[in-house]
């Protein structure tokens, strides 16, 4: 769900703003408005703090062209901008996917700095145009430098070479070029910014704490804090992104399903199989059941369907009979990925699914469980047992752990 307030749509990008906008609006009005208040002694206090009110609608506005050069780039490779959302660290566009190739994401990435920096030119050719010996100190010459020295700190800062900075954002492209390898390019973009968000949440608290009165220190280690965490979920989704995407559906699969001869009759098979195994302490009676005869499979049975076949008939309609063909369900190879599979299970909306072999011989069944517990394996996770077999009963990921929603959008950037 989108947080924050609608306030339009540029280009058919919706725009909204964060309540925490609100806060950096009023901060910055407030700083500025006492600095030029003593800088420009001639300036009556409405006067200072009017221009620093409008320093920080504008600072909002290049905030906003900033994120219009990633959107609009983005469009012209055919990815679709969400939403642009300005909130208390500046500004974020809320892309679809990512670019196809290196080259697209450079473009992309490079796109709101280099805005940020034809800002701070063009601003400043027209401070330059306002100057006068007469009034060097003219409200709106002052506010035109101001907003330019803003827009040359805006580009420099997002260039730093960490995610989720757009400097990271080059890094990955550039890393992405020379290894061929986008997640690898991720992680280690990610892990930069970790880093870097990690010393600047040191360094922020070390001044705050050593300078009396220093509050930019409290500053720095927010806007650390905040590199740290978003960097930190850049490298956890990339690595599920990889894990999904080169994990095969047979390193996930059970083999829990049992094949039964395709000419018992219903009665024998409930007698035999379903009523024995709901007296069994297992989970036998959760398993797929096919049914086979003449060394081939016939198909595969769900218990459902005994519901709506007259008892009378238990006695000569055979499994074979209401057996569902292969041919005429959902089925996956091993070798396909497990993104492919849960995008399969998603898209089909299916509680699990039919692995076969090259043969066509069934190799093993998947369920959400199954992928849960497969990738917790390849994180270091453990996931408790009761927790499995919960997502197993009732086919839903946690809500902590939604690798439909990261398969979608992987799938989208393929």
């Amino acid at each position: 769900m989108q947080s924050g307030t609608r306030i339009g749509s540029l280009f058919g990008i919706p725009l909204y703003i964060h309540s925490s906008w609100l806060i950096i609006v009023a901060l910055f009005t407030f700083a500025k408005g006492l600095y030029w208040q003593e800088q420009y002694e001639q300036w009556s206090q409405s006067l200072a703090f009017g221009i620093g009110f409008a320093s920080s609608i504008l600072l909002f506005v290049s905030v906003l062209l900033h994120e219009l050069g990633h959107s609009l780039v983005a469009i012209s490779q055919g990815i679709k901008v969400n939403s642009i959302t300005l909130f208390l660290f500046g500004g974020i566009a809320a892309i679809d996917r990512e670019s196809k190739t290196p080259v697209q994401a450079f473009q992309v990435a490079i796109a709101g700095p280099f805005v940020s920096f034809a800002l701070f030119v063009g601003l400043n050719l027209l401070a330059s145009a306002f100057s006068s010996s007469d009034v060097p100190d003219a409200p709106i010459r002052v506010l035109t430098q101001n907003l330019a020295q803003i827009n040359l700190v805006l580009c420099l800062f997002n260039l730093i070479p960490g995610l989720p900075l757009d400097g990271g954002q080059v890094l990955k492209a550039i890393l992405w070029q020379v290894t061929g390898d986008r997640f690898k390019a991720v992680r280690t973009a990610a892990q930069v910014g970790s880093l870097l968000g990690g010393v600047a949440i040191f360094f922020g608290l070390f001044v705050a704490l050593t300078i009396p009165g220093f509050t930019v220190g409290f500053w720095i280690a927010l806007i650390g804090w905040f590199i740290w965490q978003n960097a930190s979920t850049y490298d956890r989704v990339a690595t599920l992104q990889q894990i999904l995407v080169n994990t095969s559906i047979a390193d996930a699969m059970t083999r829990h399903f049992r094949v039964v001869e395709g000419n018992l009759t219903l009665r024998d098979f409930t007698d035999r199989y379903l009523l024995s195994e709901l007296y069994e302490d297992t989970q036998a009676k959760h398993y797929p059941y096919f049914a086979a005869s003449e060394g081939r499979y016939r198909g595969a049975l769900k218990i459902d369907d005994l519901r709506y076949i007259e008892r009378s008939l238990w006695e000569t309609k055979t499994l074979n009979e209401i057996a569902h063909p292969l041919g005429d369900l959902v089925t996956v190879r091993e070798n396909t990925s497990l993104l492919d599979g849960i995008l399969v299970m998603e898209r089909q909306k299916l509680r699990d699914l039919i692995v076969l072999t090259p043969a066509d011989a069934i190799a093993g069944i998947l369920d959400r469980g199954d992928i849960v517990q497969t990738v917790a394996q390849k994180l270091g996770m453990t996931v408790p047992k009761l927790e499995i077999d919960r997502i197993k009963a009732e086919g839903k990921y946690p809500n902590s752990f939604q690798l439909n929603a990261i398969a979608e959008a992987t799938s989208l950037e393929q």
